[in-house]
């Protein structure tokens, strides 16, 4: 029994939100509809539509907002409208038949244009929680995902974040990480009782801010 398992992504962003340590680390997330959407478009003028259930990048949709213009981008196909009603239309044919969220875009820090984000994977042992990887995941040339199944490419923490923010930045950058993790896994646990395996999402966005993208319960 590898622990208890949960798959629906709002329950754990909710168990989040309630550290007032953590909450200022999570985009702001919504539950899809269209009302929502247009709202978040037109504040943060980029935001990503995901499944609630899932993972591997699978059905995961960036959609933006600039200059009158509504783009979405689905895998490396952007396709772009001059209003928000065939937009949404046309997005809707392209989801996945699931339950959706939207996740406030982040613009991440990139190596050579690609953006990167973090996995930090820790594991409970005996009775304590341990770390088994903390590896950074650069996005496959023309992809917005990172997931190593759609072409990412795998680099430790320690390459990933000297690469795109500088040596000095990344010391403290993996520390904060660290820091972090600690916190929200003592969350989890409390929150979600059995809990045996957790997988972080970090991204980090150009000023150099650390955001919880996700928790898996079992990560690959």
């Amino acid at each position: 029994m590898a622990g208890r398992q949960l798959a629906n992504k709002w329950l754990k962003t909710e168990a989040l939100l309630s550290n007032a340590d953590v909450a200022p680390h999570i985009p702001l997330t919504r539950l899809y509809s269209a009302d929502s959407l247009k709202q978040m478009l037109h504040q943060f003028g980029m935001v990503v539509i995901k499944p609630v259930r899932g993972g591997g990048g699978y059905g995961v949709i960036k959609v933006t907002y600039a200059g009158g213009i509504y783009a979405f981008t689905y895998m490396s196909k952007r396709r772009t409208f001059s209003s928000f009603a065939a937009m949404f239309r046309a997005l809707n044919r392209a989801k996945v038949g699931r339950k959706y969220m939207i996740q406030q875009g982040i613009h991440l820090a990139t190596i050579a244009g690609r953006p990167i984000d973090y996995r930090v994977k820790v594991v409970k042992d005996n009775g304590t929680w341990v770390y088994r990887a903390m590896v950074g995941r650069l996005a496959r040339p023309g992809l917005f995902v990172t997931n190593l199944c759609k072409g990412g490419t795998m680099l430790s923490a320690r390459e990933g974040l000297g690469r795109s923010l500088g040596r000095k930045k990344s010391v403290r950058k993996r520390r904060e990480m660290r820091t972090l993790t600690n916190t929200c896994v003592h969350i989890m646990e409390n929150a979600f009782p059995g809990v045996g395996s957790l997988g972080f999402d970090y991204g980090i966005d150009r000023s150099g801010k650390i955001w919880i993208f996700e928790v898996n319960t079992r990560p690959q």
